[in-house]
């Protein structure tokens, strides 16, 4: 219902389901599930905590929007943020990769 009621335009994919990507079957239909209804709904998905790179290679095929973890960069202060962002270019899967 929450779904409907509120003007969200992003579904976030919660980090305990994908840290399940590539063992558990069940958090992997989860994640399609939830990315395919996101679709139907005009959303869009975000992937919180990926870490590893298979993870972001399922989450690709599945046709995530975007992803963030540990994978991309750490936690920083924020005066070493602005240099990060700097040294980044946005890629074709709109993933932001270090250049």
């Amino acid at each position: 219902a929450y779904l409907k009621k509120f003007s969200a335009d992003v579904l976030k994919i919660d980090k305990t389901f994908i840290d399940g990507l590539g063992t558990d079957p069940q958090d992997a239909a989860i994640v399609a599930a939830t990315i395919t209804l996101a679709g139907i709904l005009g959303m869009r998905t975000i992937a919180e905590g990926v870490e590893h790179q298979h993870q972001l290679d399922e989450l690709q095929l599945m046709g995530c929007d975007s992803y963030q973890g540990y994978l991309f960069a750490r936690p920083a202060p924020a005066d070493e943020i602005h240099d990060l962002l700097s040294r980044t270019t946005t890629t074709h899967s709109g993933v932001r990769s270090p250049s």
